[in-house]
């Protein structure tokens, strides 16, 4: 991952932290807001192919959203098996950094403007970065495609 990362140019701070129960209490483990948590969902179209979606804690995908600027009918969540097989990540653990696909990115565009935290690869890890760069290294989609959970 640190590889990928150097390769794209991008500044990453990996840290160990204690197993979360919930959105609030790994917020409260890493000092940040809930909402500085983004997830990393892998998305399949119907052609089954994959992409990445990006979107910020407390909130979740918005199909209807992410359909319209993907440009498709359909879109679906893979079983974790599915997901892990194309990334190379299990679930919870998912970043495009270092993923084994360059799959295209999409990114929720409230997550910009800050440093926010991820998932690292390996339980028990958080990877912080820079959105915005993030964004750039993976020439991300920047869009609203979210809603609150």
């Amino acid at each position: 991952m640190r590889d990928a990362a150097a390769f794209r140019g991008l500044d990453i701070e990996i840290l160990e932290r204690p197993e979360a129960r919930s959105l609030a209490e790994a917020a409260a483990l890493l000092g940040i807001e809930p909402s500085g948590i983004v997830k990393t969902l892998v998305v399949k179209r119907a052609d089954d192919t994959f992409l990445f979606a990006l979107v910020p804690g407390g909130r979740k995908i918005s199909w209807p959203k992410l359909r319209a600027v993907v440009g498709v009918n359909r879109l679906t969540m893979p079983d974790p098996e599915v997901a892990k097989a194309a990334t190379g990540y299990a679930r919870g653990t998912i970043v495009p950094i270092g993923s084994t696909q360059d799959l295209p990115v999409f990114a929720d565009a409230s997550i910009l403007g800050r440093r926010i935290a991820m998932g690292a690869g390996s339980h028990g890890y958080s990877l912080f970065v820079d959105a915005d760069a993030l964004a750039a290294a993976y020439d991300a989609t920047v869009a609203d495609i979210s809603e609150p959970e």
